[in-house]
């Protein structure tokens, strides 16, 4: 993991730690994340799979949603981590709700705990056409005259 910082090297520590809580008896594809927010507080999270697919919760949301329900309203940056041989991109769901608590500069560290790779990537990278908060704002102002 050459070029990964020690506060990116805690947060692959936490995801190594928590990975094993997955609840993945379906897809047998454990994800852990781990969310960093602005005020410097981590918080992580596991998927969560259910006999009924459609309820099943990413890792990066469960993170986020911890976060949010911990106080936190902005997400500095997020690390996905799973025990495939390459890493994995978040889903174009937890991207979006990535989108209402995050920048389009936040770093988003997808990692392969079984290799040891890191890809890093901007959200604005993997999500350059997000539906945000502003859009709702213009519509209300549109609406308001």
């Amino acid at each position: 993991m050459e070029g990964i910082t020690s506060h990116v090297e805690g947060l692959l520590r936490i995801a190594r730690n928590v990975i094993g809580n997955s609840y993945s008896p379906y897809s047998r594809f454990k994800v852990a994340s781990v969310v960093r927010t602005s005020d410097g507080r981590v918080f992580h999270g596991v998927n969560v799979e259910n006999a009924s697919y459609g309820l099943t919760v990413c890792a990066e949301r469960v993170a986020i949603f911890t976060a949010v329900a911990n106080g936190a309203r902005s997400v500095e940056e997020i690390l996905v981590a799973t025990e495939t041989e390459e890493p994995v991109p978040p889903c174009g769901a937890c991207l979006q709700v990535l989108s209402e608590f995050a920048s389009s500069e936040t770093r988003i560290y997808m990692a392969s705990l079984s290799s040891g790779k890191v890809v890093v990537k901007k959200l604005s990278e993997l999500m350059p056409y997000r539906f945000t908060k502003k859009e709702l704002e213009q519509k209300a102002k549109s609406r308001n005259g």
